[in-house]
């Protein structure tokens, strides 16, 4: 993906402390105290423009979401879909998801949404898979016991490898659709690419999983 230059999105996005946290590794371990409540807390990872975790957000006002997007010029989409009125239980961080375990402390968060991230489809390159055991080994720390990791992609090959590497590190798999939206799931909530390739057809794979501490 050739991403657009944006050169006053990082003044946007400073701009804007109410949405974009720009210190997280202060609040490791508080973000409830930082949300004010003591409700469950929802990581997507590779956020993205952020209209999958801000349309969660509001649907679901009694869990706080968090987006980690690396890309300010991808984030600042988001920022200014919700800068008029974000959501109370919404925050974004403009960081990098390999540093994830800096940003939360063991068991502080209950879910972990992963939504059609870069496939990475070269062997060499399997590594930078958000679902390569690497990053397993992070969301495992970050997870509560029984916390969940919720999968999505078009991407055949990556669903596949995800499959065998999720299995490999222990995790429990559940509710897999081979065709998302074709199957009987119930208020689906879809990224910009899932609106994008679903209308063109394509099929949306989803998984669930879950690691027993």
């Amino acid at each position: 993906m050739r991403l657009r230059n944006k050169p006053w999105a990082a003044d946007l996005l400073e701009e804007h402390p109410e949405i974009v946290e720009k210190s997280p590794t202060e609040w490791r371990g508080n973000w409830k105290k930082k949300f004010a409540n003591d409700n469950p807390i929802y990581v997507e990872v590779g956020t993205g423009k952020g209209q999958f975790v801000t349309k969660m957000a509001k649907a679901n006002p009694d869990v706080n979401f968090i987006g980690i997007e690396k890309y300010e010029s991808v984030l600042v989409t988001g920022v200014q879909r919700v800068m008029e009125e974000a959501p109370s239980n919404l925050r974004f961080l403009q960081e990098d998801v390999k540093n994830i375990a800096d940003f939360f402390e063991s068991s502080e968060v209950d879910r972990v949404f992963i939504n059609f991230t870069d496939p990475w489809p070269k062997k060499r390159h399997a590594k930078r898979r958000l679902t390569h055991e690497y990053f397993l080994s992070m969301y495992e720390q970050i997870l509560k016991k029984d916390g969940e990791v919720h999968f999505k992609t078009d991407n055949q090959g990556l669903f596949e490898y995800s499959i065998e590497s999720l299995t490999h590190y222990g995790f429990q798999l559940k509710n897999i659709s081979l065709d998302l939206h074709n199957s009987d799931m119930t208020n689906n909530v879809m990224t910009e690419y899932e609106e994008r390739f679903s209308k063109k057809g394509m099929r949306i794979f989803r998984l669930e999983a879950s690691l027993k501490k």
